[in-house]
């Protein structure tokens, strides 16, 4: 279970009228309940944790001491997300013809071009902020992307 799918039993949890869930799986157990205040004192947390920056102070306050989540968000911390600056049309390539800026496995410098985003009939480089691999790419050609929406992972 990753910070994200925390933060959505939460945020779920609270439009309900269900007081307190426990879920467990394997060594990790976790309980979220509305009038607790040790329960909602770690909800603050995980709410902060979402930002990437933060997962690793957050591991240490909640003193998990579990080895797969460390492993896991040591890989979360070595993510880098590119996002898109507008709202327009995605393009993996220059043209339809030509093969794409970056492939999954490729190694980028920073300022190195990886995707256009299209707005208004003009084409906007997205350039990467870091050096790094690319892990995954988010959108497809042709695809309409929103004003910060998640276009690449990159690893550090």
């Amino acid at each position: 279970m990753d910070v994200k799918d925390i933060k959505d039993l939460i945020l779920t949890i609270d439009k309900t009228s269900v007081e307190s869930v426990e879920i467990e799986k394997g060594d990790f157990v976790i309980r979220v309940s509305k009038k607790s205040k040790i329960e909602s004192n770690t909800t603050q947390k995980i709410n902060e944790a979402i930002t990437l920056d933060k997962v690793k102070e957050v591991n240490r306050e909640l003193e998990v001491g579990n080895e797969d989540n460390a492993k896991y968000i040591q890989e979360i911390e070595d993510l880098h997300i590119i996002k898109s600056p507008m709202v327009g049309t995605f393009y993996g390539a220059p043209s339809p013809d030509s093969a794409p800026f970056v492939k999954v496995g490729d190694k980028v410098e920073k300022g190195q071009t990886l995707c256009i985003v299209e707005a208004m009939k003009m084409m906007n480089e997205i350039k990467s902020d870091i050096a790094g691999e690319i892990v995954e790419i988010l959108a497809e050609a042709e695809d309409i992307v929103e004003y910060g929406q998640p276009l690449m992972r990159i690893r550090r």
